[in-house]
């Protein structure tokens, strides 16, 4: 389906500090093309392509869901290494189960277009050094939340099958935590797709088509604070994620800055607390609206507020494990989904850069959008990030 007209965004205006809020609810209780509905989504593809990232408000979302699934990843990442060991498949690229702390590489410290737009930040904006190319201390955990395709994919190493812990203690509340927080994410996140479809000028369930059966991922992080929780510590180094869009749950610790497109300024994530969920910008949305929506650059690291948090929780809950669970959801195209940018929003790309490059913004390079296989897009920056061989 061709893109209706839409109005351009003039991403150059003075930004807040403060992300954008998107109210779900708005969308929820109108029909798409009602004044109401229209004006949210319009909202959500401003922001998306101002900032790479809002924050939702989703009367759905049950705040006790998001604790009690912190509470299992903080238990589960607390036991020895050797029973997370048994968790790990790094035969499927670690899409599924553990993967343990200095494995995953960011992208970045050896991605030139990405170093290229590190150098053209302000010296006081850019991210923390990542030039060393160290892996992440962070660890993970990979849990599908899909929908059976009705068709046999060209990805099944991208489709495997979930992996559940042997600890009794943890075995049985794991799967109803993890697809209860899971399914929450999930539904907003694919209800947000359509919400930026309509403010694209796209079909409601463009994207949310595109995306029924993607190999959607609940993927906590996990980083030992008692290990890794010196002041500047990088936990997960500067990058962008390669799915179509993360929406994230509040964390118990700080330490999550994002960039803004319109100004590299680096912002502080502070979620508000309650039913609001963070969301940012994947490759994969980047590539199908041809660089109209960046991907959104963003880093993990340890700060003054992260160690104040630590001290807090220290003398509140001494008996609780010091590790920051990152709740996180990766939603995905179709792995079999032919992932070309939407013409109409290319056009609409190559309009606002031009815009940018005379208000005197150099976005650097301009990136290329070949038609591929959502599969072969992901397996290409798995290798990219010394997952995948």
């Amino acid at each position: 389906m061709a893109a209706a007209a839409t109005p351009q965004v003039d991403i150059s205006s003075p930004v807040s500090m403060d992300l954008p809020i998107i109210d779900m609810d708005v969308y929820m209780s109108h029909a798409p093309d009602s004044p109401e509905a229209q004006a949210e989504c319009t909202k959500a593809a401003e922001a998306l392509i101002k900032y790479g990232a809002l924050v939702l408000r989703d009367s759905r979302v049950a705040a006790q869901d998001n604790e009690e699934f912190l509470d299992l990843l903080e238990d589960y990442f607390a036991q020895p290494e050797a029973d997370l060991r048994r968790d790990e498949r790094p035969e499927l690229s670690y899409q599924i189960g553990a993967t343990l702390e200095n494995t995953e590489k960011p992208k970045c410290a050896v991605d030139e277009p990405c170093l290229d737009i590190i150098a053209r930040l302000d010296a006081d904006q850019r991210p923390l050094d990542i030039s060393a190319h160290n892996p992440d201390p962070k660890c993970r955990f990979f849990w599908r939340m899909v929908e059976a395709p009705p068709y046999e994919t060209q990805f099944p190493g991208l489709n495997a099958p979930n992996v559940v812990p042997d600890a009794p203690a943890l075995k049985e509340r794991w799967t109803p935590t993890m697809d209860r927080w899971g399914n929450c994410m999930k539904s907003a996140v694919s209800k947000l797709s359509e919400m930026a479809a309509v403010g694209l000028g796209l079909a409601p369930t463009y994207f949310s088509d595109a995306g029924r059966y993607g190999p959607h991922l609940l993927a906590p992080t996990a980083s030992d604070l008692n290990k890794y929780g010196d002041k500047d510590t990088i936990l997960a180094g500067f990058h962008t994620d390669l799915n179509f869009l993360t929406i994230h749950g509040r964390s118990r610790y700080p330490g999550l800055n994002i960039w803004a497109r319109n100004t590299g300024r680096r912002i502080p994530v502070r979620m508000p607390p309650g039913n609001y969920l963070l969301v940012q910008a994947g490759k994969q949305l980047e590539y199908i609206t041809g660089g109209l929506i960046k991907a959104g650059f963003h880093e993990v690291t340890v700060n003054e507020a992260t160690i104040a948090t630590m001290q807090k929780r220290k003398a509140e809950q001494p008996d609780r494990p010091q590790i920051r669970i990152s709740s996180t959801l990766f939603w995905h195209l179709n792995s079999d989904f032919d992932l070309a940018p939407v013409p109409a929003l290319a056009e609409r790309a190559k309009t606002l850069r031009a815009e940018q490059e005379k208000l005197g913004r150099d976005e650097g390079r301009e990136a290329e959008y070949p038609p591929t296989k959502v599969g072969h897009q992901v397996e290409s920056e798995l290798k990219h990030i010394a997952l995948m061989a």
